[in-house]
């Protein structure tokens, strides 16, 4: 799935909200409508989108009720930097294919550069 990061300029700014409301390694995220394909997204991903661009991704543990008749998406903590992508920021979530969505980052010091920058780097096939 994914999902705007609304107020977030960069993706430390994301990872800093995540930390900050993470309680015992988790992080919920309110939604109005449970998703229809629910079961299927237990153990994938939520991918967020900052500035048209894919930067991260939280792993999906499960769906919860709460009591004012809205549902939380419940997350790992811990956010994932992934090869940016970009992506048309949208209201709500969307699915997205397991082959439409971007790889983690395994080298921290490429994932420490500019998503601009990372982007040009990748259509110049340099990383």
């Amino acid at each position: 799935m994914t999902r705007v990061a609304v107020g977030c300029p960069d993706f430390p700014t994301l990872a800093e909200r995540i930390a900050s409301r993470a309680v015992q390694g988790e992080v919920r995220f309110a939604t109005r409508f449970k998703p229809k394909r629910a079961s299927e997204l237990i153990g994938g991903r939520l991918h967020f989108i900052v500035r048209h661009m894919i930067v991260g991704r939280v792993e999906i543990l499960r769906f919860a009720d709460r009591g004012d008749g809205r549902i939380d998406i419940v997350c790992r903590g811990v956010l994932e930097r992934v090869h940016p992508q970009p992506k048309r920021a949208h209201q709500g979530w969307r699915y997205l294919t397991e082959a439409d969505a971007p790889r983690g980052i395994d080298d921290s010091s490429v994932g420490d550069l500019p998503p601009e920058l990372y982007r040009e780097l990748a259509e110049l096939s340099l990383i």
